[in-house]
């Protein structure tokens, strides 16, 4: 059996975009269709700004295969986001980053974005008591920043998920769920409607700097601009002509039932929480809008579906729910995570007005819809201080493949068990 996205087969975006042929010309060009890149594209083309988006395929990468979770902030506790950029920083980041949910959701509403967009909250749970002391560490620094958080007790929590598996949880009433790949199409949707050019089966071949532009070559076209914005993280293909952005590619992995009946998702997730769990191999799980329950984990699926994986998705779901046991699981899917060393993203500057954005550590909704929005008033003042993070010249992390594979290795142990 090979990898079949759910995604895909319920979107409710079905937006259509052209081949890039011949030569044009744009104030900006953006390589990479996924959060960052359309939203960019969104915020220059409404800022006046004339703009050219090129992939593949929009959403391809992992704005249309992961979780859904629409969440605030970073995977780092804020304490932690300060210790690294410095107080100033740090802080400016955190704030940013807060209103994330409010951006997406915002962004969804005003638009008519179909993405099945259900506000009912995330779940962040305990699955040890050292899980349990990590979220009231989490619950007090958000709530000391003025996040309006509920710390959930064991029997709140079992209540909440319908799971008796976990010790506590904290619980986001600001966040959210959606069909990913839905909402990165609903945002080139409207980018394109705004008048940005969005070209797919599009891939950035060379890239050249040349009397003061950038000029983007295609197999069938090229784009001459002023700006440049590689907003592909973890799917930049091979360009010649600039460097290629060292991350630690991490793999994640999602699998998701047939629509379940009434009779046995009576008492799973009541409220359609998302939820994710404490876990240093964690596990996240979730239900759609036609009931089917959907966990996902860290690992590489592969072309034929690893069976150390989805194997350990039947055992994960039924340990949380008996209820699941003997029930198929219909959809296999993985993508792509870039994760840098200290789990910050990066504004990597390469050259003049020329910009690659990378490095979400599996948090991409808020966070790359951010970015991408920032980048582009950045780009419309001709001034960097609307970014969220100082962009950095530095791109030198190192032996980023052994890491992955370490990762990835200890995934496969972690899921025999």
């Amino acid at each position: 059996m090979k990898q079949n996205n759910l995604w895909q087969e319920t979107s409710e975006e079905k937006a259509t975009f052209k081949l890039l042929e011949g030569t044009v010309e744009s104030d900006i060009t953006i390589v990479g269709g996924g959060y960052t890149g359309c939203s960019a594209a969104l915020t220059a083309a409404e800022n006046g700004l004339s703009v050219s988006l090129i992939d593949q395929q929009i959403g391809y990468g992992g704005s249309g295969r992961n979780v859904g979770l629409v969440n605030a902030g970073l995977w780092l506790p804020p304490e932690k986001v300060e210790g690294i950029l410095g107080k100033k920083d740090g802080v400016k980041l955190n704030e940013a980053l807060a209103s994330a949910p409010d951006l997406v959701f915002n962004l969804i509403n005003k638009n008519n974005i179909s993405c099945n967009a259900n506000r009912a909250g995330t779940l962040h749970c305990a699955h040890s008591q050292n899980g349990l002391k990590d979220i009231k560490i989490r619950h007090r620094q958000l709530s000391d920043r003025g996040a309006e958080l509920k710390l959930l007790d064991e029997n709140e929590t079992e209540l909440a998920t319908g799971s008796s598996s976990f010790h506590g949880s904290l619980l986001n009433e600001n966040a959210g769920t959606i069909n990913p790949l839905s909402y990165c199409l609903g945002l080139a949707r409207v980018a394109q409607s705004k008048g940005a050019h969005i070209f797919e089966s599009s891939l950035a071949t060379k890239i050249e700097f040349q009397n003061d532009s950038w000029i983007t070559y295609t197999d069938k076209g090229s784009i001459k601009s002023k700006k440049l914005l590689i907003a592909t993280n973890a799917y930049l293909s091979n360009v010649s002509g600039i460097p290629s952005s060292k991350y630690t590619p991490v793999y994640y992995f999602q699998a998701a039932t047939q629509p379940l009946s009434k009779e046995i998702i009576k008492g799973i997730l009541p409220k359609s929480h998302g939820c994710w769990d404490t876990a240093t191999v964690m596990s996240s799980f979730r239900i759609d809008k036609h009931n089917r329950f959907i966990i996902g984990g860290i690992g590489n699926l592969g072309q034929n579906i690893s069976k150390i994986h989805s194997n350990w998705a039947r055992r994960k779901a039924c340990s949380l729910y008996p209820s699941l046991k003997n029930i198929p699981f219909d959809y296999f899917w993985g993508g792509e995570i870039s994760m840098t060393d200290d789990h910050i993203p990066k504004i990597y500057r390469f050259g003049k007005n020329a910009y690659s954005i990378f490095g979400y550590s599996g948090r991409g909704i808020g966070p790359g819809t951010y970015f991408g929005k920032s980048i582009a008033e950045a780009f419309a003042n001709e001034n960097e201080d609307s970014l969220p993070l100082k962009p950095t010249s530095n791109n030198n992390q190192k032996f980023c493949t052994i890491k992955g594979s370490f990762i990835e290795l200890g995934a496969k142990i972690n899921h025999l068990v």
